[in-house]
């Protein structure tokens, strides 16, 4: 399957600056742009990592009431691994899991969670091609070339059900809840600056 037929501009042509002969449009994302995406992501959910309730009541992410809810789920307090931990000789997750990558900025020391996923095996799901991936190699050298440091990684929640269709919904719910920029949920709304296509 061709990836730019399905993957799209995730930027508006308005964000662009103008194009001059020969140039790449894409890749000339100004430091400032990519502050102010970062910086908008942040203002959203740094309450949510501190734990602030939000004006809506929120329910349980299980079927099982008793386990867990939006207000005490801390992302931060899962154990960041390398986006290249699947290299690594053994996993350090296996079986099923909720995962969530995040970027720590240098500019307010906190974080933004980009992206949101579920799967069945965490130890494979991060092989291979996987559109996140495309997104994230894209921000990455968007950052770079605009001299921003990124501190990305990737954190496992294994205390989830084995049954996927509940798993699906968990990872629903905190998608609607955090609005992760890189999921195809929430792209629009955050104006995302990058495409897959960067990344090739």
């Amino acid at each position: 399957m061709n990836r730019k037929k399905h993957q799209g501009k995730l930027f508006s042509s308005s964000y662009y600056p103008p194009a001059t002969s020969g140039s790449n449009p894409e890749i000339c994302l100004s430091k400032d742009l990519l502050r102010s995406w970062q910086n908008r992501i942040h203002n959203y959910q740094s309450n949510l990592f501190k734990l602030v309730p939000s004006d809506q009541k929120q329910g349980s992410l299980f079927p099982q009431a008793e386990i867990t809810s939006f207000e005490t789920f801390e992302p931060l307090k899962l154990t960041p691994l390398p986006l290249s931990f699947w290299r690594w000789p053994e996993a350090p997750h296996n079986g099923p899991a909720i995962y969530l990558v995040m970027d720590r900025l240098e500019n307010c020391d906190s974080h933004i969670l980009l992206y949101i996923g579920e799967t069945l095996a965490a130890d494979r799901r991060w092989k291979g091609e996987h559109d996140c991936k495309a997104y994230l190699a894209s921000y990455s050298e968007a950052l770079n070339d605009a001299g921003i440091k990124s501190q990305l990684s990737i954190r496992f929640w294994s205390d989830v059900p084995t049954d996927t269709k509940c798993r699906r919904k968990i990872e629903s719910e905190l998608i609607k809840h955090w609005l992760p920029p890189f999921n195809k949920e929430t792209r629009a709304r955050w104006s995302t600056p990058f495409t897959a296509e960067l990344a090739n």
